[in-house]
């Protein structure tokens, strides 16, 4: 007996859904018990929905997590308050977690993002060295991880070496949250960090411990992101604990 998506759509349609239901979830079974039979309430198929709806969203989100961070660094003219130890430790670890994740051919949705946090991240820190008037340094630095990101994904680079530098991750994750909420401490302000970028950092990262958990079941992975999440928190309750005396720096230093 035809199903009510039989009798209402044509054929065509239909093979169109399926087809891309199949592309975005990677399941036949779950498309056609989704688009043919309507059954959304199958527990395996229903979590895999969520998990790939989470990690699309993640992606999405990811093209604009720190373009605030970006946009008030440039508009400002000044990464004052930025730790550039911090913005390097951290871009070291988004681009091994990106790599690795590459070479081991994991689903996109469970890696995506990284690939915008990467751009972004040394955009940040590029902008920070040239507004710091360190142009030559800036550039340098552009040249240099450009150059380390080709070769960590070009196949060069063995993947047991790839797996060490992920477990590097764990550490480069916090330190380079805890430098940063440190020079945070020393200040009294957290200087031109942005609170929106904050939040979503921390909010994909606890989002990316489920979908790791479904995705790749990778345990050096899921722990990275468990400890990044922690690390991040530490940075938005220190946005908001500064809050004050954040906006009375930003007001002298944009006086002067």
């Amino acid at each position: 007996m035809a199903t009510l998506t039989q009798r209402v759509l044509p054929p065509v349609v239909l093979d169109v859904l399926q087809d891309t239901c199949s592309t975005l979830l990677s399941n036949k079974k779950c498309c056609t018990d989704f688009v043919i039979g309507l059954n959304l309430l199958d527990p395996f198929c229903l979590k895999l929905g969520i998990t790939k709806a989470l990690g699309y969203g993640i992606i999405i989100a990811s093209t604009l997590v720190k373009l605030p961070q970006v946009l008030k660094i440039m508009s400002n003219k000044s990464g004052a308050g930025i730790a550039v130890l911090g913005v390097l430790m951290e871009l070291m670890a988004i681009t091994f977690n990106a790599s690795y994740s590459y070479a081991k051919r994991f689903p996109f949705t469970a890696w995506g993002e990284t690939i915008f946090l990467l751009v972004e991240t040394a955009l940040i820190a590029f902008l920070v060295l040239f507004y710091d008037g360190k142009k030559g340094q800036a550039l340098v630095f552009l040249v240099t991880h450009s150059a380390i990101v080709y070769i960590l994904t070009s196949g060069f680079t063995p993947i047991n070496v790839l797996w060490s530098f992920q477990a590097c991750n764990l550490p480069l994750a916090v330190t380079g949250k805890l430098v940063q909420a440190y020079n945070n401490l020393k200040n009294g302000h957290t200087g031109q960090m942005s609170a929106i970028t904050v939040w979503m950092l921390c909010l994909g990262c606890v989002a990316r411990v489920f979908t790791s958990i479904q995705e790749t079941g990778d345990q050096l992975t899921i722990m990275t992101y468990l400890v990044a999440s922690v690390a991040n928190g530490l940075l938005v309750a220190q946005v908001h604990y500064y809050w004050k005396e954040t906006d009375k720096f930003l007001k002298k230093q944009k006086s002067e």
